[in-house]
């Protein structure tokens, strides 16, 4: 039920300057979500899509620059052959979800979890809800958020963890939808109602930022 996603550019004129509120990401109280970067919902890009290069290519410079920051950093991921309970109303919007498949399940490989990594089980749109995300992030009261689909998980993580008092930062390049306007409804949303977007490049130079 997940529709196929055509290449499109990221939006533009989504910067910390042009957003309500400029917090500033730091290595002591940030961690990294990569939220759902599993072939399952990679597959409706294709094989050769250049908006999903370009978002894991970003993905993988934040997370080497988070290693080098100490920043923790999770993953978040379905699990497959969910029964109709444990998919709730999901069902009815997404129907049966990912199959019980290792390589549909599989972080894709560029990405794959390290040692040390965390890797979150979720069956909802947030990545808090159901899980102790909350508990393993510890005192680490900024989130910045990757991956896919902006204006349904990533929004979602995003809106609740501003609730439970912890900034969310969603990465303009580093996040991919349905379409460009799916995209940057999402990052508005963000941009205006919970959070900070800004580019890699910006929360780049955050974490290379001196102390």
């Amino acid at each position: 039920m997940l529709p196929r996603i055509n290449p499109y550019l990221v939006p533009s004129g989504f910067t910390r300057a042009s957003g309500k509120i400029q917090w500033r990401a730091e290595p002591a109280r940030a961690a990294l979500l990569v939220h759902d970067m599993q072939n399952y919902f990679l597959a409706p890009f294709g094989t050769d899509n250049a908006l999903l290069r370009q978002v894991i290519a970003n993905i993988a410079e934040l997370r080497r620059h988070a290693a080098r920051a100490g920043i923790p950093v999770f993953f978040s991921a379905q699990p497959g052959g969910q029964s109709r309970s444990e998919r709730g109303l999901l069902q009815d919007f997404w129907g049966d979800g990912p199959p019980a498949d290792p390589q549909a399940l599989a972080i894709t490989g560029e990405l794959a979890p390290r040692s040390g990594d965390e890797v979150l089980t979720k069956r909802r749109y947030s990545a808090f809800v159901g899980t102790d995300f909350a508990d393993r992030l510890g005192d680490r009261d900024q989130l910045i958020i990757t991956g896919v689909y902006a204006h349904i998980g990533v929004m979602a993580t995003a809106l609740d963890a501003f609730m439970r008092g912890i900034q969310p930062f969603v990465v303009t390049d580093a996040v991919a939808d349905f379409s460009p306007a799916h995209h940057a409804d999402a990052l508005r949303h963000v941009q205006t109602r919970c959070g900070v977007v800004a580019p890699t490049a910006e929360l780049t130079a955050d974490l290379l930022a001196p102390a």
